[in-house]
């Protein structure tokens, strides 16, 4: 009976069949409990699968929470993100470089809100200037983690999710005043980057 109890506390109410986030990787299942022997140890693991990704990952069960593995958003903390992206882009006057760590550390933290900053702060309107592929690439890399989030706990299509996404961003408030302004920041950031 101990080693029931003991089982289920090491597993942290994680199951089988259950969608979590990792969050290095996003939104993944755990399709299995297995234990495997390792230098004469036995672990138990979660096989939790990334099927967008093509990825099986094997996490010790007593490691999951301090790696940062959990459980799906609630759908009130999901209508706090779509919330979040009507508000205004907060960009910082610092190198690109610097803010672009940031938007990694924040896209990987696996907090919903947080990646949820990133894809408010690196969204473009057709209005808007091109962004630069580092930009792109991080806005993508957002906004994927946060569709499927949305999609698994809204239980619907990730082009569904989508959506809800894009109609929140075209509420927010667009730069018009402080465009040209932006636009100066943008390339000065460029040509340090270059010149470093």
């Amino acid at each position: 009976m101990t080693t029931a109890k003991k089982t289920t506390a090491g597993r942290q109410g994680f199951k089988t069949g259950e969608a979590v986030v990792y969050p290095a990787h996003g939104v993944g299942r755990i399709t299995a409990i297995e234990e495997q022997e390792i230098a004469g140890y036995k672990l138990e693991l979660f096989v939790v699968s990334f099927e967008k990704d093509k990825m099986v990952l094997r996490v010790p069960t007593a490691k999951a929470n301090s790696v940062g593995m959990r459980k799906l958003a609630e759908p009130e903390l999901v209508k706090k993100a779509l919330d979040l992206l009507t508000g205004r882009a907060r960009i910082k006057r610092t190198m690109w470089s610097r803010r672009a760590q940031e938007y990694e550390a924040k896209i990987n933290s696996g907090d919903l809100l947080s990646v949820t900053e990133v894809v408010r702060d690196l969204f473009r309107s057709e209005a808007q200037p091109e962004q630069s592929y580092s930009e792109r690439q991080l806005y993508e890399s957002a906004l994927d983690r946060v569709v499927r989030e949305i999609s698994s706990v809204n239980r619907i299509t990730e082009t569904e999710a989508l959506k809800l996404i894009e109609q929140s961003l075209a509420k927010s408030p667009r730069r018009v005043k402080g465009e040209a302004e932006a636009e100066g920041d943008g390339e000065s950031d460029d040509l340090q980057e270059e010149a470093a």
